[in-house]
């Protein structure tokens, strides 16, 4: 006990030191209490000190600091497992009892121990048992004076506990079972709990305030949320008996909600808006996951929601918190609409709903003026948001009633209600689907001619606080919500309907700027269902909008934003222009203009300009050459002095510049020198200006900013591509960007955050420019070791970065180009050796199961084998006992015929002839093991399929590929047969077995998911540089002349040997089989 004590005394000292102003005080104080942290006792004192610690401070510091712990080592085995057991029933107990603002803390370590413990290894049978007890005893529900436990605590741990039940634990499995610790969570505790929850209703729902009312809302708010964790993505058996009780109580408060002003008691109802906000998320998991226990609860379900959606018309007043419950209101409606009998249940509706829910949620309003004014970004975002547009902020910012709205003015459009079948006679089954086809949708019939009840504003209609302007704002809101009906309507429609409800808004000589960019918006919305006819007169309105100026009073950016968002969503939509250069020179033309304050906007310029060089290709190529210098030019105004991180825009402006470059390389003219020369000067000045010292400004090496290294990396690998002479090397300082480039990329860790295939590029580029120019070196000195440390840690990374970086290690080892002296070849030495250390841990990570990544780690291994084996062998040796033994048999496995993902392309099997014959050189002096059998095995069937490959020509790939083409165009033309015949049955709601079913297969595709171009650059072939100048079969047949053990040839099988001696005649000689036994088999 006395060591305990004094264990606890040390680890608050060290605590308390974590939290001095002194740093030296913190660093020793952490130090200490990391050597503490391997001591058996270390995480129930921390949990002692947690609960009953002098301060505060203190005690969340305790709390966090576990927490940390338990995430580091949650899937070791530090303690015992009786300490193990004893610990997680201490911080169960602790978290009953415990403050708020540290069970905040702790409930985070306990998550991490219930999805261990109860989750996945389902080894902690007395938890519920024991949780059951505690809620029947909690001071709430006992009613006891002397209550020790919390039943808020006890609720937040139950939902802890539920919380990881939220999400199938096996999404892959179509059917899978309800795990059977969320059933004993619902047998045993929710179901039981319904009792409660009704009784705490009843509290919540009466007028009475007292101390404890707020209480009895924090624990309804707590089932709830059990509840909904609980049933989103299962069904417990025996929460079904409590569905219908516990939606009643929900209804029961959602009925007496009323969303007014609540600015000034925002922090009073704070807690029941978030028990309707749970109540309204509950309703639409049941609606769209369990129908078959909802279905008698919809109707009431319905009314609930328009009571409230009707409630829209207070959306000016209301906070968001509110906003956001209108906006769940409007999703229950649609999930209902678009199942079997939502059109029985909501049609009836249809028309007040329009009038008095969703429309008073489009129109336009005072706080969408203020945030106009205030914030554009997030008034683009949340009403205008555009392809251009990247998601930031919180996602619940996003759910507007606004957005929610909208869609359910989608789903109202393009239903048309259950069809109706003569009772006099049967009609033929084309008569039928001719009636169905021609039957209207309530787009048509109800949308449409609402909407145009309301006028198009005048020229007089400027001032927004006009009912005209506020209501035609709400129109365009809605007709941007169309897209699905308007698709199904034949082309002329849409323009007739732009034509006159959308274009005359660009023609006012005062049209308010809201106004204009909705217009704006609607037309990059409506971009699938646009004639091609419209194109001239929808790319002449955007590019009006695209030039609008700021005015005294009011900032146009939305505008200008939102035709720079429309204008790439038709490209997208490929919907393009007459006059593609009329449209560059228009974009292009703003660059400069923007105001100097909104880095955003600039931003949207480099991106358009982007996009329409990726839609225009060809047609827009020629002009190129003609705007980089524009470009660059804006861009290098932007760059901030050396080492400050780069602006958006500027990142941006470098991007759009690749895109132009790289799309005029792809088109490049024949005579084409002295413009690429100009482009060559015109990036090496920007990344001159962006990475290079002034030497008289700075004294002391400082390394460029990693902004943007990848499109950056790309500039410089283009700028490599345009340089033909040492003289160019000169000008455009290619030695001296490299030089930075290397630096930059020697400390790169992004991998998950960042693009880094055209690091990889530019580094092969540099590669190859070594042998371009071998007279002078471009490549310094130092440049080797910084990028080897690149593409060591690219090895780590992930499976595509894995896939550039191990073919990048051939291009430094075998084509790399440096000056021969003894300093370089011991840094080579030194370099491959690491490569061999770093690709050999990554393989063992991987190598429990066969995988195609195999041959690319082991082949980094061959490759620096083959140039250093002692060395080599001596890292495998050191990583593990074995090591070397290890790497040769798995190499001779991917070696084989045996191996699944074998060998692709010439060089990978030269690479792993060349090793094997080194391998099997060293083998032989040490054993006649099996993994030498093995070993000549997979050397002598490599050669075969090597010289099979070194004499084979083209295969009939080519017209396979076509005949296959073929058979997808006769399959197309049948699934559009069938695509008409479906169009023309039934509408059927998706069953819960096919939900289910379609469930699992988009799991299993995300599971799966590779993007197969990118693989495809990844896989290339490998370039082993100088080493494919040696013949391997001389190397073979050396090897097997110096060692009787091979020459024997009693490892071979009889059909190997008959291959080998017809490819290679000279082998009977001295392989061991004579040539009269051989032509007799």
């Amino acid at each position: 006990m006395g060591e305990s004590q004094t264990l606890i005394s040390e680890i608050a000292r060290l605590l308390n030191g974590t939290l001095s102003y002194d740093k030296a005080t913190v660093d020793s104080s952490a130090v200490g209490l990391d050597h503490l942290s391997v001591v058996p006792g270390f995480p129930l004192s921390l949990l002692a000190i947690a609960k009953d610690g002098d301060t505060q401070g203190l005690r969340i510091a305790s709390a966090t600091y576990l927490k940390n712990l338990i995430k580091r080592f949650i899937n070791g085995k530090v303690l015992s497992p009786d300490l193990h057991k004893e610990f997680r029933n201490s911080l169960a107990e602790a978290l009953l009892k415990v403050e708020p603002s540290v069970l905040k803390v702790l409930l985070e370590a306990f998550r991490l121990v219930i999805v261990k413990d109860f989750v996945e290894e389902n080894s902690w049978p007395e938890l519920i048992p024991q949780l059951k007890a505690v809620i029947q005893n909690s001071n709430l529900i006992s009613q006891g004076k002397n209550c020790q436990w919390s039943t808020i605590n006890a609720l937040q741990v139950l939902q802890a506990i539920v919380r990881p039940f939220q999400y199938f634990l096996n999404p892959k499995v179509a059917n899978e079972p309800v795990p059977d610790q969320l059933e004993q969570v619902a047998t045993e505790i929710i179901v039981p709990l319904q009792t409660t929850f009704h009784h705490f209703v009843d509290k919540v729902s009466s007028f009475e305030e007292n101390s404890t009312h707020v209480e009895y809302e924090q624990c309804v708010l707590l089932i709830c949320k059990s509840m909904y964790f609980a049933v989103r993505s299962y069904m417990p058996s025996a929460i079904i008996q409590i569905v219908p009780s516990f939606c009643h109580d929900i209804l029961r408060i959602l009925e007496t909600l009323r969303l007014e002003d609540d600015s000034s008691d925002e922090v009073k109802n704070v807690t029941k808006l978030k028990i309707a906000k749970r109540g309204l998320v509950i309703f639409c998991t049941l609606v769209t996951r369990h129908r078959k226990q909802a279905d008698k609860l919809m109707q009431s379900i319905v009314n609930c929601a328009i009571n409230i959606a009707n409630q829209s018309t207070n959306l000016p007043d209301l906070e968001s918190r509110s906003d956001r419950i209108i906006s769940l209101a409007f999703d229950v409606i649609s999930h209902v609409l678009e199942t079997g009998p939502g059109w029985r249940l909501v049609s009836s509706h249809f028309s007040s709903l329009l009038d008095s829910a969703i429309f008073p949620a489009l129109s336009l309003n005072q706080k969408d003026i203020s945030e106009w004014e205030e914030d554009t970004e997030e008034y683009m975002r949340k009403n205008l948001p555009c392809e251009l547009d990247e998601a930031s902020g919180w996602a619940e910012d996003l759910f507007t009633s606004r957005k929610s709205a909208r869609n359910l003015l989608g789903v109202i459009a393009t239903s048309k209600g259950p069809p109706v079948v003569s009772a006099v006679s049967k009609r033929k089954k084309g008569e039928k689907n001719k009636g169905k086809q021609q039957s209207s949708s309530m787009g048509e019939l109800l949308i449409i001619p609402f909407l145009s009840n309301f006028r198009i504003p005048s020229d007089g209609d400027k001032d927004v606080s006009s009912k005209s302007v506020q209501n035609y704002y709400g129109v365009l809101m809605a007709y941007g919500s169309l897209q699905d009906f308007l698709k199904e309507k034949p082309s002329d429609y849409t323009a007739t309907l732009i034509r006159e409800r959308v274009f005359p808004l660009y023609l006012l000589s005062r049209c308010t700027p809201y106004l204009i960019a909705s217009a704006n918006w609607i037309l990059g919305e409506l971009a699938p269902c646009l004639p091609p006819a419209m194109s001239g007169d929808v790319y002449q309105a955007l590019l009006k909008a695209l030039k609008t100026s700021d005015t005294d009073d009011i900032n146009c950016y939305p505008v200008r934003a939102s035709a720079a968002g429309a204008l790439a969503s038709l490209l997208d939509n490929e919907y393009f222009p007459s006059d593609w250069l009329a449209l560059l020179e228009a974009v292009v033309g703003r660059i400069g203009t923007t105001r100097d304050d909104n880095d955003n906007e600039s931003s949207l310029i480099f991106q358009l300009i982007a996009s329409i060089i990726e839609a225009g290709q060809d047609k827009v190529a020629i002009h190129i050459p003609g705007i980089v210098a524009t470009i660059a030019g804006s861009i290098s105004k932007l760059i901030p002095p050396i080492p400050d991180p780069w602006p958006q825009m500027v990142e941006k402006g470098v991007a759009s510049l690749v895109v132009l470059v790289q799309t005029w390389v792809a088109s490049l003219p024949d005579e084409s020198k002295q413009e690429m020369h100009n482009i060559a000067s015109v990036l090496s000045n920007l990344l001159q200006q962006a990475w290079l010292m002034d030497s008289t400004t700075m004294g002391e090496a400082v390394i460029p900013p990693p902004s943007g290294i990848n499109d950056a990396s790309m500039l410089l690998g283009l700028i490599i591509q345009f340089t033909n002479s040492q003289k160019e090397v000169e000008e455009f300082k290619v030695k001296e960007l490299l030089s930075a480039f290397a630096d930059v990329i020697a400390d790169y860790h992004a991998w998950e955050e960042m693009e880094d295939q055209g690091i990889f590029n530019t580094i092969k580029e540099a590669v190859y420019s070594s042998q371009k120019f071998v007279s002078s070196s471009v490549i310094p000195s130092s440049f080797m070791e910084r990028v080897s440390k690149f593409i060591s840690e690219g090895m780590n990374a992930y499976a595509s970065a894995t896939w550039r970086a191990c073919g990048s290690v051939h291009l430094l080892l075998h084509v790399l180009e440096i000056p021969i002296s003894v300093e370089n070849e011991n840094a080579k030495k030194n370099i491959a050796v690491d490569f061999a250390r770093v690709a050999f841990d990554r393989f063992k990570e991987i190598s429990d199961w066969p995988d195609e990544m195999w041959k690319a780690l082991l082949l980094v291994i061959s490759s620096c084998y083959v140039l250093y084996p002692d060395c080599v062998e001596r890292v495998l040796e050191e990583r593990e006992s074995g090591g070397f033994v290890l790497w040769a048999s798995k190499l001779a496995y991917v070696s084989s015929n045996s191996f699944d993902y074998g060998f692709s392309s010439e060089p990978e099997y030269k690479l792993a002839v060349l090793a094997l014959a080194k391998v099997l050189d060293r083998l032989v002096s040490v054993s006649e093991s099996k993994v030498l059998n093995d070993c000549f095995v997979s050397l002598m069937e490599a050669s075969v399929r090597l010289n099979e490959m070194q004499v084979g020509g083209v295969s009939d790939d080519e017209d396979d590929d076509d005949e296959d083409e073929l058979d997808f165009d006769d399959v197309d033309d049948d699934d559009d047969d069938e695509d008409e015949q479906d169009s023309e049955e039934e509408v059927r709601e998706e069953t819960e077995e096919e939900f289910l079913n379609r469930y699992a297969a988009a799991a299993n595709d995300v599971d799966n998911f590779v993007e197969e171009e990118d693989l495809d650059d990844d896989k290339q072939i490998i370039d082993i540089g100088n080493l494919d100048d040696e013949d391997a079969q001389t190397v073979v047949c050396s090897l097997i002349k110096k060692h009787k053990v091979l020459a024997k040839g009693d490892m071979l099988s009889q059909s190997l040997i008959s291959r080998v001696f017809e490819l290679f005649p000279e082998y009977q000689l001295f392989l061991g089989v004579s040539t009269e036994t051989w032509m007799g088999m």
